[in-house]
């Protein structure tokens, strides 16, 4: 059985520590309060103080929880929310469209499918809830892409794999996507990550009216897609009157 890593459980008992009772501790009341030699507690209190989750007060020398467990936390709450928000309008979707239908959001230079409702079927299929798609190539991150400005620097930032001949991984031509996407407010991946598969996504925005998430719907491309090889028509406008109801859900209001 693994053994858990004695220095990263005195950091979490710090951490609940501070979190409770006073609102600053000092060093000794730390060290006191958690049986660690004085030595000890500060070299774990400077660590997670480097990194954001600690502060000290210049003037009394006390230490307080930082502003990065605050951002995290509403990073936490926020896609809890947008998961909680989304599950009727996606269920629905995935009823009238007859195809499986995905919410992600950005993670570590991708998109992290947060949400994921089968295809209304008896076909077996997977839950792909965790798992991570590209930036450049799929729908969801097509959408992200175009409208969060940080997941727009790193699709640019990272390598853009040709996972098909149709996918587009030179700058200019990703940028040309882009702009077509803020344009009509949605994305299409046309057997651009996988061959036979096409999909279709449309923003979720936050009461700030800030971009949280998208919400695609996928399929085989005969399904998806028409004789012109363009998604439906009515299944975009689907895809868009979901993403509206989940954001109006969210506080976004009227898009």
């Amino acid at each position: 059985m693994a053994r858990n890593i004695q220095s990263l459980e005195r950091a979490a008992a710090m951490l609940r520590l501070l979190a409770g009772g006073e609102r600053r501790l000092g060093l000794s009341d730390v060290a006191s309060s958690l049986g660690l030699a004085k030595g000890t507690a500060h070299g774990i209190l400077r660590t997670l103080q480097a990194e954001g989750f600690v502060e000290q007060d210049p003037a009394s020398g006390r230490y307080q929880l930082g502003a990065e467990l605050l951002r995290l936390g509403n990073s936490y709450l926020d896609v809890h929310e947008l998961r909680a928000r989304a599950l009727v309008w996606t269920d629905d979707l995935a009823r009238a469209s007859g195809e499986s239908v995905y919410v992600g959001v950005l993670h570590q230079s991708g998109v992290l499918i947060m949400h994921h409702v089968f295809r209304p079927d008896d076909s077996r299929q997977v839950l792909e809830v965790g798992a991570m798609q590209p930036l450049h190539s799929t729908a969801l991150g097509k959408v992200l892409s175009a409208y969060d400005p940080v997941a727009h620097t790193q699709a640019l930032e990272v390598e853009r794999d040709a996972f098909t001949p149709r996918t587009v991984t030179d700058a200019t031509g990703f940028e040309e996507v882009l702009g077509l996407t803020r344009a009509r407010g949605w994305a299409a991946d046309v057997e651009e990550t996988w061959e036979g598969v096409a999909s279709v996504a449309a923003p979720i925005h936050d009461r700030r009216r800030m971009p949280v998430g998208a919400v695609a719907v996928a399929g085989a491309v005969e399904r998806v897609c028409g004789e012109g090889g363009e998604p439906r028509a009515a299944l975009v406008a689907s895809v868009r009157d979901c993403a509206r109801a989940v954001s109006r859900d969210l506080g976004a209001g009227r898009f």
